[in-house]
């Protein structure tokens, strides 16, 4: 792997890290805020620990959520970390195996772009639509397309790996089977 996919898989697992770091931090809060609620010195030293200070937490966790997930799909899950049903992908020779590849890399890349413009045709819809609470926290400007434009930036990256896939599954198509294998153990 070269020293610039190593940095950028190195920082997409790090903005993933900070994600899911922002969400757990805001959940830790909810339940604090909650469970001080009940507590009547805490309501009369420290108002700003009224609950209605922070209904925002529920929405900047889903909102988080989205992206964690989309992101970490897009730059951090592996292929070999996917749940794959390949009985029959084992059972074949590696030419048909490599033609499986670019059949269904083909197949996949070409869907989710085809996706893209109906995607974008609804996201830019929500760009009239404020959320219902993260205002409160980020101010007037942030929308419910800023929040769902993850998914685009998911369908274009996936994609692209899937194209990556086919490109090398043709490569070693055209070199032949006799340059696979001779790394000698190492990667």
């Amino acid at each position: 792997m070269s020293s610039l996919s190593k940095l950028f898989r190195t920082s997409a697992e790090a903005v993933a890290a900070v994600l899911m770091a922002s969400m757990f931090a805001t959940f830790i809060l909810q339940v604090l805020v909650r469970y001080t609620a009940r507590m009547p010195w805490v309501a009369e030293n420290m108002p700003f620990l009224q609950p209605a200070n922070f209904g925002w937490t529920l929405e900047f966790c889903l909102a988080v959520w989205v992206w964690l997930i989309f992101w970490g799909n897009s730059f951090v899950v592996r292929v070999e970390d996917h749940v794959t049903f390949d009985v029959l992908y084992v059972s074949v020779s590696p030419r048909i195996r490599r033609i499986f590849t670019i059949i269904t890399g083909l197949a996949v890349a070409i869907a989710l772009l085809l996706s893209v413009a109906p995607t974008w045709d609804r996201l830019y819809i929500l760009r009239l639509k404020r959320t219902a609470t993260l205002g409160d926290l980020f101010g007037d400007w942030i929308r419910m397309r800023d929040v769902y434009m993850i998914y685009i930036v998911f369908l274009v990256a996936v994609a692209a790996r899937y194209f990556w896939h086919v490109w090398q599954a043709l490569r070693e198509s055209l070199n032949g089977p006799a340059n696979s294998g001779q790394t000698g153990g190492q990667a």
